[in-house]
Protein backbone atom coordinates (compact mmCIF):
# COMPACT_ATOMS: atom_id res chain seq x y z
CA UNK A 1 0.00 0.00 0.00
CA UNK A 2 0.84 3.21 -1.00
CA UNK A 3 1.11 5.80 2.21
CA UNK A 4 2.16 9.35 2.12
CA UNK A 5 3.26 11.52 5.48
CA UNK A 6 2.76 15.27 5.62
CA UNK A 7 6.22 16.02 5.48
CA UNK A 8 8.17 19.44 3.33
CA UNK A 9 9.76 18.12 0.35
CA UNK A 10 12.89 19.54 0.48
CA UNK A 11 14.02 18.43 -2.70
CA UNK A 12 11.74 20.56 -4.63
CA UNK A 13 12.77 23.55 -3.00
CA UNK A 14 16.59 22.75 -3.78
CA UNK A 15 15.25 21.94 -7.89
CA UNK A 16 13.59 25.31 -8.17
CA UNK A 17 16.31 27.07 -6.90
CA UNK A 18 18.50 25.01 -9.41
CA UNK A 19 16.54 25.37 -11.98
CA UNK A 20 16.13 28.85 -11.82
CA UNK A 21 19.97 29.78 -11.43
CA UNK A 22 19.91 28.07 -14.55
CA UNK A 23 17.88 30.29 -15.84
CA UNK A 24 19.97 32.98 -14.93
CA UNK A 25 22.93 31.76 -16.59
CA UNK A 26 21.48 30.43 -19.66
CA UNK A 27 20.23 33.89 -20.29
CA UNK A 28 23.83 35.27 -20.13
CA UNK A 29 24.62 32.49 -22.58
CA UNK A 30 21.96 34.72 -25.05
CA UNK A 31 24.26 37.43 -25.35
CA UNK A 32 27.12 35.11 -26.30
CA UNK A 33 25.87 32.75 -28.35
CA UNK A 34 26.22 32.84 -32.13
CA UNK A 35 23.02 32.87 -34.80
CA UNK A 36 20.42 33.15 -31.80
CA UNK A 37 18.26 36.01 -31.72
CA UNK A 38 17.91 38.02 -28.60
CA UNK A 39 17.13 41.28 -27.00
CA UNK A 40 21.11 42.75 -27.49
CA UNK A 41 24.17 40.50 -28.48
CA UNK A 42 27.74 40.61 -27.92
CA UNK A 43 30.51 41.34 -30.27
CA UNK A 44 31.89 38.20 -29.80
CA UNK A 45 29.63 34.86 -30.52
CA UNK A 46 29.88 31.40 -30.22
CA UNK A 47 28.97 28.87 -32.12
CA UNK A 48 30.30 26.10 -30.11
CA UNK A 49 28.20 27.49 -27.10
CA UNK A 50 25.19 26.21 -28.90
CA UNK A 51 25.58 22.56 -28.10
CA UNK A 52 25.71 23.65 -24.06
CA UNK A 53 22.85 25.52 -24.22
CA UNK A 54 21.42 22.78 -26.27
CA UNK A 55 22.08 20.04 -22.91
CA UNK A 56 18.90 22.32 -21.38
CA UNK A 57 17.01 24.21 -23.71
CA UNK A 58 14.68 21.20 -24.56
CA UNK A 59 13.61 21.10 -20.89
CA UNK A 60 14.22 23.74 -18.76
CA UNK A 61 10.92 25.25 -18.55
CA UNK A 62 9.46 22.12 -18.68
CA UNK A 63 11.10 21.19 -15.75
CA UNK A 64 9.66 24.39 -13.64
CA UNK A 65 6.60 23.94 -14.79
CA UNK A 66 6.61 20.22 -14.17
CA UNK A 67 7.51 20.93 -10.38
CA UNK A 68 5.01 23.94 -10.13
CA UNK A 69 2.76 21.60 -10.58
CA UNK A 70 3.56 19.07 -8.49
CA UNK A 71 3.50 21.47 -5.85
CA UNK A 72 -0.06 22.65 -6.09
CA UNK A 73 -1.24 19.32 -6.32
CA UNK A 74 0.47 18.50 -2.83
CA UNK A 75 -0.56 22.29 -1.56
CA UNK A 76 -4.79 20.78 -1.94
CA UNK A 77 -3.89 18.76 1.23
CA UNK A 78 -4.19 22.35 3.33
CA UNK A 79 -5.53 24.89 1.20
CA UNK A 80 -8.89 24.62 -0.61
CA UNK A 81 -8.86 25.20 -4.53
CA UNK A 82 -10.48 28.74 -3.79
CA UNK A 83 -7.70 29.74 -1.71
CA UNK A 84 -5.26 28.93 -3.60
CA UNK A 85 -6.42 30.44 -6.63
CA UNK A 86 -6.70 33.78 -4.86
CA UNK A 87 -3.02 33.08 -3.99
CA UNK A 88 -1.85 32.35 -7.28
CA UNK A 89 -4.17 35.42 -8.63
CA UNK A 90 -2.44 37.91 -6.40
CA UNK A 91 0.97 36.61 -6.24
CA UNK A 92 1.06 36.02 -10.03
CA UNK A 93 -0.79 39.09 -12.00
CA UNK A 94 0.54 41.29 -9.66
CA UNK A 95 4.15 40.99 -10.48
CA UNK A 96 3.56 40.66 -13.76
CA UNK A 97 2.14 44.12 -14.44
CA UNK A 98 4.86 45.46 -12.26
CA UNK A 99 7.53 43.29 -14.46
CA UNK A 100 5.48 44.73 -17.54
CA UNK A 101 5.44 47.99 -16.79
CA UNK A 102 8.63 48.74 -14.98
CA UNK A 103 11.12 45.43 -14.54
CA UNK A 104 11.11 44.85 -18.33
CA UNK A 105 11.21 48.28 -20.02
CA UNK A 106 15.16 48.87 -20.12
CA UNK A 107 14.86 45.30 -22.14
CA UNK A 108 12.95 46.93 -24.94
CA UNK A 109 14.94 50.38 -24.60
CA UNK A 110 18.31 49.04 -25.37
CA UNK A 111 17.09 46.45 -27.51
CA UNK A 112 15.57 49.21 -29.75
CA UNK A 113 18.62 51.52 -29.34
CA UNK A 114 21.11 48.44 -30.14
CA UNK A 115 19.28 49.03 -33.53
CA UNK A 116 18.91 52.32 -33.91
CA UNK A 117 15.32 52.46 -34.02
CA UNK A 118 15.02 55.09 -31.04
CA UNK A 119 17.08 58.09 -29.87
CA UNK A 120 18.99 58.10 -26.39
CA UNK A 121 16.16 59.33 -24.17
CA UNK A 122 14.89 56.17 -21.60
CA UNK A 123 12.14 58.40 -19.83
CA UNK A 124 10.82 59.35 -22.88
CA UNK A 125 10.81 55.89 -24.22
CA UNK A 126 9.38 54.47 -21.16
CA UNK A 127 6.16 56.87 -21.82
CA UNK A 128 5.63 56.15 -24.85
CA UNK A 129 6.15 52.36 -23.68
CA UNK A 130 3.39 53.03 -21.49
CA UNK A 131 1.34 54.22 -23.64
CA UNK A 132 -0.68 51.80 -26.04
CA UNK A 133 -1.77 54.36 -28.72
CA UNK A 134 1.90 55.86 -29.34
CA UNK A 135 3.14 56.36 -32.71
CA UNK A 136 6.56 55.05 -31.63
CA UNK A 137 7.91 51.71 -33.39
CA UNK A 138 4.61 51.14 -35.06
CA UNK A 139 5.75 48.06 -36.52
CA UNK A 140 7.16 46.69 -33.40
CA UNK A 141 3.66 46.91 -32.16
CA UNK A 142 1.45 44.60 -30.58
CA UNK A 143 -2.43 44.57 -29.33
CA UNK A 144 -1.40 46.62 -26.49
CA UNK A 145 1.34 48.42 -28.34
CA UNK A 146 4.91 48.19 -27.08
CA UNK A 147 4.01 46.74 -23.58
CA UNK A 148 5.55 43.15 -23.59
CA UNK A 149 6.10 40.70 -20.60
CA UNK A 150 9.59 39.38 -22.53
CA UNK A 151 11.42 36.78 -20.18
CA UNK A 152 8.60 37.02 -17.56
CA UNK A 153 6.23 34.81 -20.18
CA UNK A 154 6.34 31.77 -18.12
CA UNK A 155 4.13 33.78 -15.20
CA UNK A 156 0.61 34.40 -17.28
CA UNK A 157 1.07 30.69 -18.70
CA UNK A 158 1.42 29.52 -15.34
CA UNK A 159 -1.56 31.11 -14.20
CA UNK A 160 -3.62 30.24 -17.09
CA UNK A 161 -2.40 26.45 -16.07
CA UNK A 162 -2.94 26.61 -12.84
CA UNK A 163 -6.27 27.76 -12.99
CA UNK A 164 -7.52 25.40 -15.74
CA UNK A 165 -5.83 22.55 -13.48
CA UNK A 166 -7.67 24.21 -10.32
CA UNK A 167 -11.02 24.41 -12.15
CA UNK A 168 -10.32 20.45 -13.35
CA UNK A 169 -9.13 19.55 -9.82
CA UNK A 170 -12.01 17.10 -9.16
CA UNK A 171 -11.55 15.15 -11.90
CA UNK A 172 -7.83 15.32 -12.11
CA UNK A 173 -7.99 13.67 -8.31
CA UNK A 174 -10.57 11.07 -9.46
CA UNK A 175 -7.81 9.90 -12.15
CA UNK A 176 -5.03 9.94 -9.84
CA UNK A 177 -6.65 7.30 -7.83
CA UNK A 178 -7.54 5.73 -10.73
CA UNK A 179 -3.65 5.52 -11.91
CA UNK A 180 -2.61 4.38 -8.39
CA UNK A 181 -2.03 0.72 -9.88
CA UNK A 182 -0.81 1.69 -13.50
CA UNK A 183 3.11 1.05 -14.12
CA UNK A 184 5.09 4.10 -13.81
CA UNK A 185 6.98 2.81 -17.16
CA UNK A 186 3.13 3.28 -19.10
CA UNK A 187 2.70 6.77 -17.61
CA UNK A 188 6.31 7.61 -18.99
CA UNK A 189 5.06 6.04 -22.03
CA UNK A 190 2.07 7.74 -22.59
CA UNK A 191 3.80 11.05 -21.52
CA UNK A 192 6.07 10.62 -24.09
CA UNK A 193 3.67 9.84 -26.80
CA UNK A 194 1.64 13.24 -26.17
CA UNK A 195 5.03 15.31 -26.74
CA UNK A 196 5.92 13.56 -29.67
CA UNK A 197 2.36 14.53 -30.60
CA UNK A 198 2.72 18.00 -30.41
CA UNK A 199 6.13 18.46 -31.35
CA UNK A 200 4.57 16.21 -34.90
CA UNK A 201 1.72 18.51 -35.34
CA UNK A 202 2.03 21.39 -34.18
CA UNK A 203 6.04 22.54 -33.74
CA UNK A 204 6.01 23.52 -37.37
CA UNK A 205 2.34 25.34 -37.72
CA UNK A 206 3.18 27.01 -34.42
CA UNK A 207 6.78 28.14 -33.75
CA UNK A 208 7.13 29.51 -30.31
CA UNK A 209 6.17 32.87 -29.77
CA UNK A 210 5.16 33.36 -25.85
CA UNK A 211 2.61 35.20 -26.35
CA UNK A 212 0.16 33.00 -24.60
CA UNK A 213 -2.84 33.15 -27.56
CA UNK A 214 -1.33 31.65 -30.35
CA UNK A 215 1.06 29.50 -29.11
CA UNK A 216 -0.02 26.49 -29.58
CA UNK A 217 2.92 24.26 -29.82
CA UNK A 218 4.14 25.71 -26.43
CA UNK A 219 1.04 25.28 -24.95
CA UNK A 220 0.57 21.45 -26.08
CA UNK A 221 4.18 21.24 -24.43
CA UNK A 222 3.78 22.42 -21.48
CA UNK A 223 0.36 22.30 -20.46
CA UNK A 224 0.49 18.63 -21.03
CA UNK A 225 3.70 18.88 -18.64
CA UNK A 226 1.97 20.71 -15.91
CA UNK A 227 -1.02 17.80 -16.43
CA UNK A 228 2.13 15.53 -15.91
CA UNK A 229 3.16 17.09 -12.92
CA UNK A 230 -0.09 17.24 -11.36
CA UNK A 231 -0.81 13.49 -11.64
CA UNK A 232 2.67 12.40 -10.56
CA UNK A 233 3.07 14.13 -7.13
CA UNK A 234 -0.49 12.30 -6.35
CA UNK A 235 1.42 8.68 -7.16
CA UNK A 236 4.42 7.86 -4.48
CA UNK A 237 4.99 4.62 -6.59
CA UNK A 238 5.68 6.56 -9.48
CA UNK A 239 7.88 9.02 -7.23
CA UNK A 240 9.75 6.07 -5.48
CA UNK A 241 10.23 4.42 -9.09
CA UNK A 242 11.67 7.61 -10.42
CA UNK A 243 14.24 8.09 -7.72
CA UNK A 244 15.06 3.98 -7.99
CA UNK A 245 15.80 4.53 -11.62
CA UNK A 246 17.26 7.54 -11.33
CA UNK A 247 20.38 5.90 -12.99
CA UNK A 248 18.68 4.62 -16.04
CA UNK A 249 16.49 7.98 -17.29
CA UNK A 250 20.08 9.75 -16.58
CA UNK A 251 21.67 7.63 -19.60
CA UNK A 252 18.74 7.72 -21.74
CA UNK A 253 18.52 11.76 -21.01
CA UNK A 254 22.61 11.30 -22.15
CA UNK A 255 21.84 9.18 -24.89
CA UNK A 256 19.00 11.83 -26.59
CA UNK A 257 21.64 14.62 -25.83
CA UNK A 258 24.00 13.06 -27.94
CA UNK A 259 22.31 12.06 -30.76
CA UNK A 260 20.83 15.44 -30.94
CA UNK A 261 24.41 17.01 -30.54
CA UNK A 262 25.56 14.78 -33.26
CA UNK A 263 23.00 15.31 -35.71
CA UNK A 264 23.53 18.76 -35.24
CA UNK A 265 27.74 18.92 -35.82
CA UNK A 266 26.69 16.39 -39.13
CA UNK A 267 28.17 13.22 -37.86
CA UNK A 268 24.87 11.96 -38.63
CA UNK A 269 25.04 13.47 -42.58
CA UNK A 270 25.16 9.69 -43.74
CA UNK A 271 21.71 9.14 -43.05
CA UNK A 272 19.36 10.35 -46.24
CA UNK A 273 17.65 13.49 -45.81
CA UNK A 274 14.57 12.03 -46.97
CA UNK A 275 14.80 9.67 -44.12
CA UNK A 276 14.38 12.53 -42.07
CA UNK A 277 11.43 14.12 -43.72
CA UNK A 278 9.47 10.83 -43.82
CA UNK A 279 6.85 9.98 -41.54
CA UNK A 280 8.71 7.10 -40.05
CA UNK A 281 12.16 9.40 -39.97
CA UNK A 282 10.09 12.53 -38.21
CA UNK A 283 8.70 9.88 -35.54
CA UNK A 284 12.08 8.71 -34.66
CA UNK A 285 12.85 12.09 -34.55
CA UNK A 286 10.07 13.14 -32.22
CA UNK A 287 10.93 9.86 -29.97
CA UNK A 288 14.23 11.31 -29.52
CA UNK A 289 13.64 14.28 -29.04
CA UNK A 290 10.93 13.20 -26.42
CA UNK A 291 13.38 10.60 -24.64
CA UNK A 292 16.00 13.57 -23.62
CA UNK A 293 13.25 15.98 -22.52
CA UNK A 294 11.68 13.23 -19.88
CA UNK A 295 14.58 11.70 -19.62
CA UNK A 296 16.53 15.06 -18.33
CA UNK A 297 13.19 16.08 -16.15
CA UNK A 298 13.09 12.65 -14.06
CA UNK A 299 16.56 12.25 -13.67
CA UNK A 300 16.90 15.36 -11.98
CA UNK A 301 13.60 14.66 -9.71
CA UNK A 302 15.20 10.97 -8.91
CA UNK A 303 18.37 12.26 -7.96
CA UNK A 304 16.93 15.24 -5.74
CA UNK A 305 14.64 13.16 -4.56
CA UNK A 306 17.63 10.89 -3.19
CA UNK A 307 20.20 13.44 -2.39
CA UNK A 308 18.06 16.82 -1.16
CA UNK A 309 15.34 15.97 0.21
CA UNK A 310 16.45 17.49 3.26
CA UNK A 311 16.53 21.09 4.50
CA UNK A 312 20.56 20.90 5.48
CA UNK A 313 23.47 19.27 3.72
CA UNK A 314 26.81 19.74 2.68
CA UNK A 315 26.38 22.98 1.17
CA UNK A 316 23.63 24.56 3.35
CA UNK A 317 24.43 23.38 6.57
CA UNK A 318 22.20 25.32 8.50
CA UNK A 319 19.07 25.81 6.16
CA UNK A 320 20.13 29.59 5.76
CA UNK A 321 20.40 29.38 1.40
CA UNK A 322 17.19 27.61 1.04
CA UNK A 323 15.66 29.61 3.37
CA UNK A 324 16.61 33.21 1.41
CA UNK A 325 16.13 31.08 -1.90
CA UNK A 326 12.42 30.10 -1.48
CA UNK A 327 11.78 34.00 -0.23
CA UNK A 328 14.17 35.38 -2.65
CA UNK A 329 13.30 33.53 -5.79
CA UNK A 330 10.28 35.45 -7.71
CA UNK A 331 12.19 38.76 -7.22
CA UNK A 332 15.71 37.57 -8.56
CA UNK A 333 13.61 35.97 -11.80
CA UNK A 334 11.89 39.45 -12.65
CA UNK A 335 15.16 41.22 -12.42
CA UNK A 336 17.80 38.93 -13.54
CA UNK A 337 17.11 39.17 -17.44
CA UNK A 338 16.61 43.71 -17.32
CA UNK A 339 20.07 43.20 -15.44
CA UNK A 340 21.87 41.01 -17.65
CA UNK A 341 21.02 43.71 -20.44
CA UNK A 342 21.86 46.47 -18.84
CA UNK A 343 25.19 45.14 -17.19
CA UNK A 344 26.46 44.22 -20.94
CA UNK A 345 25.91 47.45 -22.40
CA UNK A 346 27.78 49.08 -19.44
CA UNK A 347 30.84 46.46 -20.48
CA UNK A 348 30.40 46.48 -24.12
CA UNK A 349 32.10 49.86 -24.74
CA UNK A 350 34.99 48.58 -22.59
CA UNK A 351 35.83 45.89 -24.73
CA UNK A 352 36.89 43.43 -22.03
CA UNK A 353 38.17 40.17 -23.02
CA UNK A 354 35.34 38.03 -23.37
CA UNK A 355 36.11 35.46 -20.55
CA UNK A 356 36.67 38.23 -18.14
CA UNK A 357 33.32 40.40 -19.41
CA UNK A 358 31.22 37.34 -19.12
CA UNK A 359 32.54 36.44 -15.40
CA UNK A 360 31.88 39.97 -14.55
CA UNK A 361 28.10 39.74 -16.16
CA UNK A 362 27.96 36.73 -14.22
CA UNK A 363 28.74 39.03 -10.96
CA UNK A 364 27.29 41.71 -11.27
CA UNK A 365 23.80 40.14 -12.17
CA UNK A 366 23.74 38.20 -9.30
CA UNK A 367 24.91 40.93 -7.06
CA UNK A 368 22.08 42.99 -8.37
CA UNK A 369 19.95 40.57 -7.71
CA UNK A 370 20.72 40.51 -4.41
CA UNK A 371 20.18 43.71 -4.21
CA UNK A 372 17.18 44.85 -5.78
CA UNK A 373 16.11 42.47 -3.20
CA UNK A 374 17.39 43.25 -0.42
CA UNK A 375 15.76 46.45 -1.03
CA UNK A 376 12.39 44.96 -2.28
CA UNK A 377 11.89 43.39 1.16
CA UNK A 378 11.67 45.97 3.23
CA UNK A 379 8.65 47.75 1.82
CA UNK A 380 5.40 46.85 2.05
CA UNK A 381 4.81 48.35 -1.83
CA UNK A 382 7.45 46.24 -3.52
CA UNK A 383 7.03 43.19 -1.54
CA UNK A 384 3.37 43.51 -3.20
CA UNK A 385 4.54 44.42 -6.39
CA UNK A 386 7.49 41.24 -6.35
CA UNK A 387 4.98 38.73 -5.54
CA UNK A 388 6.15 38.60 -1.62
CA UNK A 389 4.06 38.31 1.70
CA UNK A 390 3.25 41.49 2.61
CA UNK A 391 2.70 41.31 6.15
CA UNK A 392 5.27 39.82 8.55
CA UNK A 393 4.14 38.04 11.81
CA UNK A 394 6.18 36.91 14.63
CA UNK A 395 6.00 33.59 13.79
CA UNK A 396 7.11 34.68 10.21
CA UNK A 397 10.68 34.58 11.31
CA UNK A 398 11.13 31.03 11.36
CA UNK A 399 13.00 30.20 8.36
CA UNK A 400 10.18 28.17 6.76
CA UNK A 401 7.48 30.81 7.08
CA UNK A 402 8.55 33.67 5.25
CA UNK A 403 6.70 32.77 2.07
CA UNK A 404 6.90 33.87 -1.61
CA UNK A 405 4.25 32.40 -4.95
CA UNK A 406 6.99 30.13 -5.54
CA UNK A 407 8.05 28.77 -2.10
CA UNK A 408 4.07 29.39 -0.75
CA UNK A 409 1.99 28.10 -4.00
CA UNK A 410 4.83 26.44 -5.78
CA UNK A 411 6.23 24.64 -3.06
CA UNK A 412 4.27 24.74 0.11
CA UNK A 413 4.16 21.94 2.76
CA UNK A 414 4.33 18.72 1.01
CA UNK A 415 4.54 15.02 0.84
CA UNK A 416 6.60 12.54 0.76
CA UNK A 417 6.44 8.45 0.67
CA UNK A 418 6.81 6.80 3.75
CA UNK A 419 10.00 5.01 4.70
CA UNK A 420 8.53 1.85 4.34
CA UNK A 421 7.96 2.69 0.82
CA UNK A 422 11.76 2.96 0.24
Amino acid sequence: MNTLNDTRRYDLDWLRTLAFGLLILYHIGMYYVADWGWHVKSDVTSTALQNLMILTNPWRMSLIFFISAMALALAQRHSGRLTLFGLRTNRLLVPLLCGMFVVVVPQVYFEALSQQLIEPGFFNFWWHYINPNTELLRDHHSPIGLLTWNHLWFIPYLWCYSVLVLLGAPLLNALANKLQRLPGSIALLAAMVTLIGAWYFLRQAFPSSHALLDDWYNHAKYFSVFIAGYLFALQGNWWQKVITYRRWLLLAAVFGYTLIIADRNGLLDSIPQSFGESVSGRLLIGVVLALNHWGWILALIGYAGRYLNRRTNIIDKDGKLLHYSNTAILPWYMLHQTLIVVFAMWLKPLALPVAMEAVLLIILTSAGCWLGYEVIKRFWLSRWLFGLKVSLKPTDKHPQAVETHFAAVVAPKQVIVSRSEK
